[in-house]
């Protein structure tokens, strides 16, 4: 049997995965990827664009 706490922690992890990026608000397959890797929900131009311009 599932716990109700138990579901809506699936329902917000699995709403963390939507492939969108923070920082563009566009959405991207390589959000996740980034996400899992970095920790960050970035896509690939804007991991770049912080990389090169930190600031």
């Amino acid at each position: 049997m599932i716990d109700e706490t138990e579901d809506k922690n699936f329902k917000l992890d699995t709403e963390e995965l939507n492939n969108i990026c923070d920082e563009c608000k566009k959405e991207y397959e390589s959000v996740t990827q980034n996400l899992i890797l970095t920790g960050f929900k970035l896509c690939k131009s804007c991991r770049l664009s912080k990389t090169i311009f930190p600031l």
